[in-house]
């Protein structure tokens, strides 16, 4: 899957212009939020956001700045998950879920040592994510994949849970986001 695909599957799931009351993120258009579109040099009416700057602004912000590429040479559909997954949350929250997910599944530092739960993809998650699929394999990614949905899953209830304006939203989350 390209990252192209990615982003195409991701703007159709979000859809055009929402200003949901809700929404403590505000206006969004094809899921860019309003304060995103404006730190990426976006000025204009967020309804009229065009669709190739918001294409733009995933791949260079929750795509390439986020380091999921780089997962995507070793776990193509582990960077998928993590992408959608920073589309939503975050991409710092997104590099967190796989970093504490390898942390988990080291077993108890065997594999691969500990690595900082900083949210960022560098060379220690990277080695990290190495080493645990030439242990574990290909059924490694489906691992991974299945943790970061745990997490996420956990991280929506509570969301839900803290806020119950969330709960206008935590149906649609579990459905669209958690596999």
């Amino acid at each position: 899957m390209t990252i192209q695909t990615l982003i195409d599957d991701v703007i159709d799931r979000e859809g055009g212009y929402v200003d949901h009351p809700a929404d403590r993120g505000g206006p969004t258009c094809w899921g860019i939020s309003v304060a995103v579109a404006r730190a990426n040099g976006y000025h204009g009416a967020m309804r009229d956001l065009p669709r190739a700057i918001a294409a733009a602004i995933y791949e260079r912000v929750y795509w390439r700045g986020a380091g999921f590429d780089k997962i995507a040479e070793r776990a193509p559909a582990l960077a998928a998950e993590l992408f959608d997954t920073g589309v939503n949350m975050g991409t710092a929250t997104a590099a967190r879920f796989l970093q504490r997910a390898l942390n988990a599944l080291n077993r108890n530092g065997r594999d691969y040592a500990d690595i900082a739960a900083d949210q960022r993809i560098g060379t220690a998650t990277l080695a990290a994510l190495d080493a645990f699929l030439a242990t574990r394999g290909p059924a490694g990614e489906r691992v991974l994949i299945k943790a970061v949905d745990a997490l996420q899953g956990e991280r929506y209830l509570a969301l839900a849970e803290r806020r119950p304006a969330d709960e206008a939203f935590l149906y649609g989350w579990l459905a669209a986001r958690v596999a």
